[in-house]
């Protein structure tokens, strides 16, 4: 395996982690992954001019997945209203895999390996682990990010089943961004009946960076898949879940529990062996 294609996928992690950070910081987090919307539905529509049309079979993939994103960054900002970036993002993270994973066992009688049953095992256990004992907030934080990683976890399954009737994979991302685009402005005022924009405001451009930081971390990804393997790109992308950790301390004041760095290093390992034995 090349540098390349190392480094293409720890970025991607290190972005990822990042834009969830910003949107934990914000003042008003449903606002802000608006914002954050708009400057990746603007990134995706050069894309979308420039590449071929999707097949038609894929549409209705690329419909449900749009909705399902779009309800997904709602409740990710509910949960971060929840809790801190160190409880939340190592959840919904390892639970996608974990989630795929037992709906591919279940749906489609996939068989699971040594190496993903033990991921799976450790993500659980370490899942359960973060909701017993845990303060009745952190608990609701917990079951909220279980239920986001739930529509992920969906929107991943309507994908890759999309993108193989699509005809060109590139072009089934850019016309999700712009769909998802149309839809969270629309969800957002059916909830809010209003929306303000400031673009001088230093929340705005933050919103933006965060959309752009969101955009690049896919297209890093996009880039790895391109050049190496599947399951040993899956694993490092993982590593996102100790750079959130790492962000919550440093950048957000968030306090790294022996416990909650327990959590994060299992969940972290327990994806990194499911998406390794892809």
């Amino acid at each position: 395996m090349s540098a390349l294609v190392i480094v293409l996928p720890l970025c991607a992690a290190v972005l990822h982690a990042t834009w969830n950070a910003a949107l934990r910081s914000s003042a008003d987090r449903m606002w802000f992954v608006n914002v954050m919307s708009f400057a990746t539905t603007l990134a995706a529509v050069p894309c979308v001019l420039l590449l071929p049309m999707p097949a038609k079979e894929c549409w209705a993939y690329l419909a449900v997945s749009a909705f399902l994103q779009a309800v997904y960054a709602f409740l990710l900002a509910y949960a971060y209203a929840l809790g801190e970036l160190g409880l939340v993002y190592p959840i919904v993270r390892g639970s996608v895999p974990l989630l795929v994973t037992a709906g591919g066992f279940l749906l489609a009688g996939q068989q699971l390996g040594g190496l993903a049953l033990l991921g799976v095992m450790l993500v659980s256990a370490a899942i359960v682990s973060q909701a017993v004992g845990s303060a009745r907030t952190e608990r609701k934080a917990v079951t909220h990010a279980i239920v986001t990683a739930l529509f992920v976890a969906s929107y991943v399954i309507a994908d890759a089943l999309g993108v193989r009737l699509s005809g060109n994979p590139e072009a089934y991302a850019a016309w999700i961004w712009v769909l998802y685009g149309a839809l969270m402005p629309a969800g957002y005022l059916l909830v809010r009946r209003r929306m303000t924009l400031d673009l001088r405001a230093r929340d705005t451009w933050k919103a933006v960076a965060g959309g752009l930081l969101s955009f690049g971390s896919y297209g890093a990804i996009i880039a790895a898949l391109a050049l190496g393997n599947v399951g040993a790109i899956s694993a490092l992308r993982e590593t996102s879940i100790v750079f959130s950790a790492l962000i919550g301390r440093l950048f957000l004041g968030e306090a790294l529990s022996v416990r909650r760095a327990l959590v994060c290093l299992t969940v972290t390992a327990g994806a990194v062996m499911i998406g390794y034995a892809r």
